[in-house]
Formats: structure tokens, C-alpha cells, sequence
């Protein structure tokens, strides 16, 4: 199994304390935020003198204090999550290049992206809404362009109600694209049964349930803020290795070492969703972890091994425990956990691993 990299001691300037506030989830897509955020302060300056580490450890801190994560996290581990985080970009470039070249292609596709994760349908079925509203985004701007509301507006003349029937007429509704993949059970018949505008997917409202669960958290950590709170909040929200810095992101992920070609933004916008629910899962599991310490200290009155003071008497808190109020964040140790526990290997998947009734020497890196 593959261990994450050694924590590296980083001399540059943390960013900013995120502050012990915690914001809500709108019931907007992630997407949408993405798209319609102006450019800001920190843009332009993330642009100018902002190095890698600084702009990378910005970003994680933001995905982590969206993902539950209300404290101040430490340097060491915001660099040891972008290393998990950058091994685990590189080990999808270098499957896909290796799916790609089966097919006899050098150019990476999305489908490739969507095979590593195929097995994962609530992953598989967000990515779809997130590219499907991104088409969304694009065929409304298209029409924009054209300016189609104009002609309208001009014939309407002085009825009002002819005016806003051939401006009903004029814009017709924007329906999101359906995603298919070649592997799916549809596209194995030359025929397509043709699309109701009130079908409901009921593959997506099944895959949906982490999502809802996450929005539902959200929502609760939102519901009491203030707006300046909400305002930081969802900023936070929109916290993106790849957005209006694809040149940052193909650098920092070695585009031209790992693979050759040069992605088109697609994959790049993909892959920023990936990194974004790589930081997040890794956060939710790293929490667990540390919740899970909290309470065995919390049991045993405060101190970490159960010695026999504990077993003649039980104290809720120790003397020297810190505040309950303090909220201390997470530390390298519980994202190692985290990573270990995400990387654990089923009975199925070792049975399927067994060659000649031997165990594999090296385990193969588990994306998250």
C-alpha cells in the first residue's frame, strides 16, 4: 500500500484565519457558483505573486472549512493533504494515458475519467450534474450572444401581452444535456427511446443520497449565519484548483511528465472536481477520526492510555483538558488515518488480487 509523502517543512506565510464561524449550502450547484463569481482581490493577486504552495494551501484550507473543518488548520497539514492530493491527480493522468493508449489514442477523454471511477455512482452521477450545468451555462451564453431577445422586444410594440407571448416564444427552456457512457445499458441498442420532459432519473435521486446528506449539513451550519458569514462562506464554496488557473494547475499536476498531451478544458474542469471531493472526503474521514479520539480521551478523563487511575475513576474531562469551546483542528496523524482507512482493501477486492493463492507484494493506489 502506498504511504503519503513525508510532510515537507514549507517556510512560506499562511493564509488568512478562516475564524470559527461556520457557512450554509445553498441549494445551487457547486458549478454554478464557479461560473457566475466575479474576479476578486484574492484572484488578482493569486495571479501575480502568490506562489504554488501558497495558492494550493489557500485553496485546501477553504475546501476544508466547507467540508466541516471550522478551525485554523496547520501548515503541516494542508501540505500533506496536497500531496495525497497531487498523487492521486497523478495517478488518474497516468491510468487514463494507459486507458487511451488501449484504445489507440493519445488524447485523454472524459470517458476515460469516468471509467476510473465507474464504480463510485454517487462521484460518477454529481460529475454528470456538474458538466451537465456547465452546458447549461454555455448554450445560455451562446444565445446571448446572439441577442434573439431583441427582435422580440422591438415587435411587441405597445400590447404588453403580445410582448411577453413572443418573449415566452422567443426564449424557449433550457433543458440540461443527459450525459451518457459507452458502457451503459442504453447505449447497447442502435435505438434510443426517445426523452419525456417529465421523466425523473431515478438512477440520479438513488446516487444522490451523500449529496443530499452534505447539503443537509451544510444547511445546518448555514442557517444561523450572518450575512458577512454567508458572504465568506460562499466564497469558500467556490475555492478551485482549476478555475481561471488551468496554466497553475497543469503545472502543478506535470502535465507534459506524466502525459503529453494537453488537456482541453473538460478535463481540466474535471479534474478540478475531482480535487475538490478528494480534499473533502479526505477532511469528513480526517473528522471522524478526530471525533472518534475526542471521545475515547473524553472516557477515559482526559488522558490517552488507560492506566489505572482511569479504571478506579471515570472523569468526563481531565484537568488539564483544554476548554470545550477551544476547537482544536485536525492534525497530520488523523489525515493519515483518514488516508489509511480510505485506502483499506475489501475481502473482494484482495480475493480478486490473489495470484496462485499468493497475496500481491504492493497493493495498487486507491483513488478517493
Amino acid at each position: 500500500m502506498w504511504n503519503p509523502p513525508v510532510n515537507r517543512q514549507d517556510s512560506y506565510s499562511t493564509a488568512e484565519p478562516l475564524g470559527s464561524q461556520q457557512l450554509p449550502n445553498p441549494d445551487k450547484s457547486r458549478a454554478m457558483d464557479l461560473e457566475h463569481s466575479g474576479k476578486t482581490d484574492e484572484d488578482h493577486e493569486i495571479d501575480g505573486c502568490i506562489s504554488n504552495e501558497q495558492f494550493m494551501a489557500n485553496a485546501i484550507r477553504k475546501m476544508m472549512f466547507v467540508s466541516g473543518e471550522t478551525a485554523e488548520p496547520s501548515v503541516e497539514t494542508t501540505t500533506l493533504i496536497e500531496e495525497i492530493v497531487r498523487q492521486q491527480v497523478i495517478e488518474i493522468l497516468s491510468r487514463s494515458t494507459t486507458l487511451a493508449a488501449r484504445r489507440g489514442v493519445r488524447s485523454i477523454s472524459t470517458d476515460d475519467l469516468f471509467f476510473l471511477i465507474r464504480h463510485d455512482k454517487a462521484k460518477v452521477s454529481r460529475l454528470k450534474t456538474f458538466l451537465s450545468w456547465k452546458d447549461v451555462r454555455k448554450n445560455v451564453k451562446d444565445s446571448d450572444d446572439k441577442g434573439g431577445g431583441d427582435a422580440a422586444d422591438f415587435g411587441a410594440g405597445d400590447d404588453p401581452l403580445a410582448g411577453a407571448a413572443q418573449d415566452v416564444a422567443a426564449k424557449p427552456k433550457t433543458k440540461r444535456a443527459k450525459i451518457g457512457l459507452p458502457w451503459d445499458l442504453n447505449n447497447l441498442y442502435p435505438v434510443q427511446v426517445p426523452e419525456r420532459e417529465d421523466e425523473e432519473d431515478e438512477e440520479e435521486e438513488e446516487q444522490n443520497y451523500a449529496t443530499l446528506q452534505r447539503l443537509a449539513n451544510a444547511d445546518e451550519r448555514t442557517k444561523n449565519m450572518t450575512r458577512e458569514e454567508y458572504v465568506f462562506w460562499s466564497d469558500c464554496r467556490q475555492a478551485s484548483f482549476t478555475f481561471r488557473k488551468a496554466k497553475r494547475f497543469r503545472e502543478w499536476a506535470g502535465f507534459g511528465i506524466v502525459t503529453d498531451f494537453k488537456p482541453n478544458d473538460d478535463i481540466v474542469d474535471i479534474l478540478g472536481f475531482l480535487t475538490f471531493e478528494i480534499v473533502q472526503t479526505l477532511t469528513e474521514e480526517a473528522l471522524k477520526v478526530k471525533e472518534q479520539e475526542d471521545r475515547g480521551k473524553k472516557g477515559h478523563g482526559g488522558s490517552e492510555e488507560g492506566g489505572e487511575k482511569s479504571k478506579k475513576r471515570k472523569r468526563e474531562t481531565g484537568l488539564f483538558d483544554p476548554p470545550e469551546e477551544g476547537r482544536v483542528p485536525i492534525e497530520p496523524k488523523h489525515v493519515h488515518e483518514a488516508f489509511r482507512k480510505l485506502q483499506a482493501t475489501s475481502n473482494r477486492a484482495v480475493a480478486m488480487l490473489l495470484h496462485g493463492g499468493r497475496a500481491p507484494i504492493r497493493t495498487p493506489l486507491r483513488l478517493i
